[in-house]
């Protein structure tokens, strides 16, 4: 008589995202009423007072429908290319040496492309991030066997873009006159909400674009990605403003030794930025294989199970904003939450349940911490070097990542589990850099308006 071994695949139920839409809906809809009750009164003069305010509006729709579409365009080459190294049989040491590749890219060239952007413009850095997906798109449809070295480069190239043009550009934008700053914050938290809708999208179209049929389906997505990144480089040429003026190489060197590295506030943000970029990064890498050891998860379910917490956790923010409490303690909480979460999960074997509780919550720390970084930038960071900052103060964390990744993926000197114990030993010194920024705040004279040093 045979015996049959039945396989369980986990799966998260369906309830969880009733209860993730829900709580995001109960969010966003109460907050009007809370905000009517709690609000000043002095600014309910805010619109007469900016006789073009209109435009503000306008440019957050345009802003958040290009931020939306770079999202889905990024998500797509992060869901699809996995399962691209599979089809085209890729062995899992060349996998790690492609990885190797983007993330020494984003360290030697990245950590340089803010300070570009800086100088020659936020918004043709943006069409630039559009140029590369188009490229990369082209190059997988023509190549029938794609050099996948040569996309990943430019996909990595694209994703440091990502981390700093559009912010940079929504915030001078901002900065003009005519524009309502009183909209900047809720930018930041849309933004964020946005990215997650968005990647999640891009899930649902690069698996309706394979469908069942490999042969036919593999090079689908690729052709998605070039349409959506001619759409992308035509709304950018479109409302092209060339008219935006900019620093000399030489002032901006000056202004960026004296406002950054001459700053130590700026140095403790720069810290926190870069534990938490290494984080997510140790996160995305480990989180299937975390979850998949030894035993079986339905993980295209999974994913948008994070992403929804990620949304959820954005919508807290405009709330925290307009409470009586400091930047900084919302993020010193958010930090130890996330490196107390990390912590369990390095060094405790756990049901896949509860393992994906811990990284929802973890993904709902960081849809609080992305706005509330880019809301102490805007009262730390001069507007013209915003970029510069963010772009290098990515650079430790590539290079913490390049090295995890050699001797993990080369000399199996480490574990999985001591890769995410370091990622939650730098987000508790993210929040020791945020408690000490706090106390920095409290000794000098510090305003929480946006800075903006050069004027035109």
């Amino acid at each position: 008589m045979g015996i049959v071994i039945e396989t369980f695949i986990w799966e998260p139920s369906s309830s969880v995202f009733i209860f993730i839409f829900f709580s995001s809906f109960l969010l966003l809809s109460l907050f009007p009423f809370y905000l009517s009750k709690h609000a000043p009164t002095t600014k309910s003069s805010s619109l007469s007072d900016h006789p073009f305010s209109s435009s503000s509006p306008r440019f957050q729709l345009y802003f958040l429908l290009l931020y939306s579409l770079a999202s889905v365009l990024d998500g797509l080459w992060l869901v699809y290319g996995e399962f691209e190294l599979v089809y085209y049989g890729i062995s899992k040491e060349d996998t790690v040496t492609f990885m190797l590749i983007g993330f020494g890219a984003a360290l030697f060239v990245g950590s340089l492309l803010g300070l570009v952007s800086d100088l020659i413009g936020r918004k043709k850095t943006c069409l630039v991030f559009f140029i590369l997906h188009l490229i990369v798109g082209i190059w997988k449809m023509v190549a029938p066997s794609p050099s996948f070295w040569v996309a990943n480069l430019c996909l990595s190239l694209a994703t440091s873009i990502f981390s700093f043009s559009f912010e940079t550009w929504a915030v001078v934008e901002h900065d003009k006159p005519g524009h309502r700053q009183d909209i900047l914050n809720e930018t930041f938290w849309l933004m964020t909400f946005f990215e997650s809708a968005s990647l999640i999208g891009s899930q649902v179209i690069g698996n309706w674009m394979v469908g069942g049929n490999l042969e036919k389906g593999i090079g689908s997505p690729s052709i998605a990605a070039t349409l959506l990144a001619i759409l992308g480089i035509a709304c950018m040429s479109r409302h092209y403003d060339g008219t935006t003026k900019i620093m000399t190489f030489k002032d901006y060197r000056m202004s960026f030794s004296v406002y950054i590295l001459g700053d130590r506030r700026i140095w403790l943000l720069a810290c926190a930025q870069a534990c938490l970029h290494f984080s997510i990064a140790v996160f995305w890498i480990l989180w299937a294989p975390t979850l998949a050891d030894g035993r079986e998860a339905f993980l295209g379910l999974i994913y948008p199970c994070l992403l929804g917490a990620r949304m959820l956790g954005s919508t807290v923010f405009p709330w925290l904003i307009n409470a009586s409490l400091r930047t900084e303690d919302c993020l010193t909480c958010a930090f130890v939450v996330q490196a107390l979460l990390l912590s369990i999960i390095a060094y405790d074997y756990e049901e896949i349940g509860v393992l994906v509780t811990q990284f929802s919550l973890y993904h709902a720390c960081i849809g609080l911490i992305l706005p509330l970084l880019a809301r102490l930038r805007t009262m730390y960071v001069p507007n013209e070097l915003r970029g510069g900052m963010i772009s290098l103060s990515l650079a430790p964390a590539n290079a913490a990542i390049l090295f995890i990744l050699m001797q993990r993926g080369y000399y199996r000197t480490i574990e999985n589990s001591t890769m995410i114990a370091f990622a939650a030993v730098g987000l508790f010194m993210a929040a020791g850099c945020m408690y000490v920024l706090k106390r920095e705040a409290f000794k000098g004279d510090m305003k929480e308006e946006p800075i903006s040093t050069f004027k035109d």
